[in-house]
């Protein structure tokens, strides 16, 4: 609950921001990120069109409405939109692993993982360790283990891929047990949130309500 008037408190704040400034595009990028943490996915999309709309130069940057699509089912503006980020960050495990089930989600796992992009010198174990389930070169165990090597927030992170690698598959009972385990490692992180908006969609909730 606190979280909610939280969230709901930041919304409003975002509101009045951008009634005393209705030309600041970054300020519809932040609402749209509060929209989205509160499930509102087309608000936030909206949000976000009006941002890239007072300024174009966000577009390759706009990872959040590449998020967003994906919940509202817009696959294919989905796995768009995070080809045109990883043109400004062709090293990002995250934006290519959601291309990935973007593409999953509306031509397949087999042309996912004959389009997966390649990805080099992601610092981070776990996330190496996450493409290479995409690309079919590890398994769930070794995700699992370079998670716990990571600490709270590689637990989180290995959770939360495998949640979605198994909505890929089709796998839901699997995806809604990863999905869960990753919302029970609270984190402030707009991933985070992600996971409980996931969670929230599919009619999975465990008590966590955001709006």
């Amino acid at each position: 609950m606190n979280s909610q008037i939280s969230l709901l408190a930041q919304l409003s704040w975002w509101n009045n921001v951008i009634r005393t400034n209705p030309q600041d595009a970054k300020a519809y990028i932040r609402r749209g990120m509060t929209n989205f943490k509160l499930a509102k996915i087309a608000e936030s999309i909206e949000d976000f069109d009006t941002g890239e709309k007072l300024d174009p130069s966000l577009t390759p940057y706009l990872w959040q409405r590449g998020l967003s699509y994906y919940y509202a089912e817009k696959f294919a503006e989905g796995a768009n939109q995070f080809e045109i980020d990883l043109t400004v960050n062709s090293h990002d495990v995250e934006e290519t692993v959601w291309r990935y089930v973007c593409i999953a989600r509306f031509q397949g796992v087999k042309e996912a993982k004959n389009t997966l992009l390649e990805v080099r010198n992601d610092p981070r174990k776990v996330m190496r360790c996450i493409y290479d389930l995409f690309a079919g070169n590890c398994s769930i165990e070794d995700v699992l283990i370079a998670g716990d090597s990571e600490g709270k927030q590689g637990k989180f992170y290995s959770n939360l891929y495998l949640g979605l690698y198994y909505e890929a598959e089709g796998d839901l009972p699997k995806s809604q047990d990863y999905i869960g385990q990753a919302v029970s490692y609270e984190l402030e992180d707009y991933m985070w949130y992600l996971a409980c908006v996931h969670q929230k969609l599919r009619g999975w909730s465990r008590g966590k309500t955001f709006g």
